[in-house]
């Protein structure tokens, strides 16, 4: 049984053209290395897994290779390769430098790789410096790192810099289909995705999931087989999230949550997801930004097919409450509490909340539309007799069905149904009785009008009776005009006042109200001109405690002094808190005057102060 080899390192280009998602930087190094303006000293940066050591490789084969070598001529004695992550001292820098200085026995170039290198220490740098300013001619040095800002700018300015970038989800599912493809197996397009998307932009961690899930699968491999494996929640689990969050469905929302969690996953990994997912369905909205989309097609398809039922505010606002979420997750106590929290405000976006009685309830599918409602209207005079009617049409939908109306236009009325009461009749008795019960209402004195009749059926809104009932309180009201002259203004003295508002105080103190008592204890109210109490605090949240609750004290006092035009004024003035400190001696002494048992207590037990 021969040994298994990693799709990895079995499939590792060896050219520059069967690199991914790297075009633009391979297409530099060949154009350098035809026109022979081939750098000394090259840095390669960028993450991980995206082709920098292969390019490297590459770099070195191609640049000793003249046309007479064999195929499998890999010119491994003239490439060096330094893993600084392990040779990170001086030492081993010097090492390196003894062995620059000879030249290659075979080809033209010695190629030095070095893996890491933002991993050398200071001084192996330093070290480093002179050779890499100025090399041997047949030296070449490559160094790739992942941390670029790790490395000193002494040694940037030495390099040419070439900056990898992440490869993208459809480079990265395009190479796994024809790897597939090689091996001879059935491999679905939004599987394929579903991996490229888990490697986050690295070609060898793809790679390696891919080995991961064949042996999972077999030659079949499908999205529920991934997602499986993976253990990632499928996109069909945020659509009927999406679908049931559109409906205003919140119960079911907190159930599929609930199985969410009984699969595995965390609530911080779900609502990530649902976020990602508003991100989606937006940019499926424009046809602009629909290659945003790292999808496949069958994907694609249902993405648009959602987008449609969802406004762009409602996806941008939860967008914002899903982000919200993910930010506070880590530092919220009930990390379930809050993911619930959020689908429920997420369900309730577009939800106007309003309580329907049971009239609206039953007329929420049904429409009724008239045809001219203005002249209807205005065909009811006060003259019986000139009195013109209105056809009324009248379209009854109840859960989409379309039935027969009860009442039809006066001029399409059969024989068969000339008792039937029509529309028009109805309306009519209604219009007739209010306008009875209105004339009845204008004629009455006003004492006969304020009658209360708690056996009255309450109307609803949507009703002509309700017509009837408003009329009815319009007429109902009395405005009352109260002149000032006519309210008392009784002289009183200050004692007095001070008296009233001593009881005040005692009143809410048995009530309860401590603080407020304490408040108004606080200083003596003073009678001023036109009736102004003035009171001093001596900071101003007493000062707005006492003013919120103001309204009970002034009501009492215009009361019991039969005076409505008393003004109450607060003053702050700090200076009046008197702060006192007192030493342990003199507290003693207090507390021995208001208790001169403490003094024998103190004697019996010998304590010392």
């Amino acid at each position: 049984m021969e040994p298994f080899i990693v799709s990895a390192r079995k499939y590792r280009p060896q050219t520059f053209k069967d690199v991914v998602g790297q075009q633009a930087i391979t297409n530099t190094l060949q154009n350098a290395i035809d026109n022979n303006h081939l750098a000394q000293a090259l840095l390669f940066c960028g993450p991980r897994g995206v082709g920098k050591t292969t390019c490297a490789r590459i770099l070195a084969k191609q640049i000793n290779s003249d046309g007479s070598e064999r195929e499998d001529e890999d010119f491994a004695f003239n490439i060096f390769e330094l893993d600084a992550a392990s040779n990170n001292s001086v030492d081993d820098i010097r090492n390196l430098i003894d062995q620059v200085r000879i030249p290659p026995q075979v080809g033209k170039y010695k190629v030095y790789i070095i893996d890491e290198v933002h991993m050398l220490s200071q001084s192996a740098f330093n070290a480093f410096l002179k050779t890499l300013e100025e090399p041997p001619k047949h030296a070449i040095f490559i160094l790739a790192t992942t941390e670029k800002h790790k490395i000193i700018p002494t040694i940037l300015s030495r390099c040419q810099i070439f900056d990898f970038k992440r490869i993208t989800v459809n480079d990265a599912a395009e190479y796994l289909k024809y790897i597939a493809e090689n091996q001879g197996i059935e491999a679905e397009e939004d599987a394929l995705h579903i991996i490229a998307q888990k490697a986050d932009g690295a070609m060898r961690d793809a790679l390696s999931i891919f080995d991961r899930v064949v042996s999972f699968s077999g030659k079949e491999l499908t999205r529920k087989a991934v997602t499986e494996n993976l253990n990632v929640l499928d996109y069909d689990t945020y659509f009927e999230a999406t679908d049931l969050i559109l409906d205003h469905d919140i119960p079911r929302v907190l159930i599929l949550f609930n199985k969410t969690l009984s699969l595995g996953f965390d609530g911080h990994h779900f609502i990530a997801g649902l976020a990602s997912h508003f991100r989606d369905l937006m940019v499926c909205q424009h046809k602009d930004t629909i290659s945003l989309l790292e999808v496949g097609e069958n994907a694609q398809e249902k993405y648009r097919e959602q987008s449609k039922k969802a406004s762009p505010g409602f996806l941008l606002q939860g967008l914002d409450i899903a982000n919200d979420c993910d930010l506070k997750y880590k530092s919220s106590k009930n990390q379930r509490l809050l993911v619930e929290l959020t689908l429920m405000k997420l369900a309730s976006i577009d939800f106007d909340g309003e309580k329907k009685n049971p009239e609206s309830l039953a007329l929420q599918n049904r429409t009724i539309d008239f045809i001219a409602p203005a002249e209807f209207y205005k065909n009811f005079q006060r003259n019986p007799e000139e009195r013109k009617p209105i056809a009324v049409s009248v379209s009854t939908n109840i859960a989409g069905k379309k039935e027969e109306s009860p009442f039809l236009p006066l001029e399409n009325v059969s024989d068969e149904k000339e008792n039937r009461p029509t529309l028009y009749d109805t309306i009519k008795e209604e219009i007739k009785e209010v306008e009875t019960d209105v004339t009845q209402a204008v004629q009455e004195p006003v004492s006969q009008k304020i009658q209360i009749n708690p056996s009255k059926k309450r109307v609803s809104g949507l009703s002509l009776s309700s017509l009837k009932a408003k009329k009815e309180h319009e007429l109902n009201k009395i405005e009352v005009v109260i002149d000032e002259e006519d309210l008392p203004k009784d002289d009183f003295t200050e004692a007095d006042l001070q008296r009233h508002w001593s009881d005040f105080t005692e009143q809410i103190d048995k009530k309860g109200q401590k603080i407020l008592a304490s408040n108004l204890n606080t200083d003596v109210p003073k009678l001023g001109k036109d009736f102004t109490i003035h009171i001093e605090l001596p900071n101003g949240t007493m000062k707005k405690e006492i003013e919120r609750e103001s309204f009970e004290l002034m009501g009492y006092l215009r009361t019991k002094l039969n005076n409505h035009f008393i003004q109450l004024i607060i003053k702050v003035n700090e200076s009046s808190a008197k702060k006192f400190a007192f030493t342990p001696e003199e507290k003693y002494e207090k507390l021995r005057e208001k208790n001169p048992a403490i003094d024998l207590l103190r004697k019996e037990f010998d304590l010392d102060l």
